[in-house]
């Protein structure tokens, strides 16, 4: 089941986050994320943007959001979106659900934008953004430093 985010799945996400950190170069946060920061961050965001999980068993498997892309007065209409999907989820649906729901509730508040910011080598979630007609845009190198190696970005667009 989709549903919007509340504070009580601030431990499940943080779970699905800390993996991700832990152990790829996908987000290139270095530290594990207190399930209180995470609190923090659901507050913040939900208040002004969209931000839905995916629930099943009374537990959280995925979630995704949308954010401001940049501060400038200009790019009010541009968000960048994240999802996350829990590892052994992956390959269930449960990330095109969730990416059509965002998509959806972000036409309709009119937004005009999304970015999707993906490190380089992460062919999995290049392809999913394909499926939705994001495309490349841009590939900036060795912009991240992670694991003791420099890591580049692409990043895709879908004009909404």
């Amino acid at each position: 089941m989709i549903r919007s985010v509340t504070t009580n799945d601030s431990k499940d996400i943080a779970n699905i986050y800390n993996e991700y950190i832990t152990n790829s170069v996908i987000t290139f946060e270095t530290k594990c994320i207190s399930v209180e920061e995470i609190k923090n961050r659901i507050e913040t965001l939900c208040r002004q943007y969209p931000f839905f999980v995916f629930e099943e068993n009374n537990r959280v498997t995925g979630y995704c959001y949308v954010h401001p892309w940049k501060e400038k007065a200009a790019y009010s209409h541009t968000f960048e979106s994240t999802i996350y999907i829990e590892k052994q989820s992956i390959g269930k649906g449960i990330g095109l659900l969730l990416m059509a729901k965002l998509i959806d509730e972000c036409r309709k508040r009119k937004y005009h934008s999304l970015i999707a910011c993906i490190t380089d080598g992460n062919e999995t979630s290049i392809a999913f953004h394909r499926k939705f007609n994001f495309t490349q845009v841009s590939h900036f190198k060795e912009v991240g430093y992670k694991f003791n190696r420099w890591i580049d970005v692409k990043d895709f667009q879908l004009i909404l």
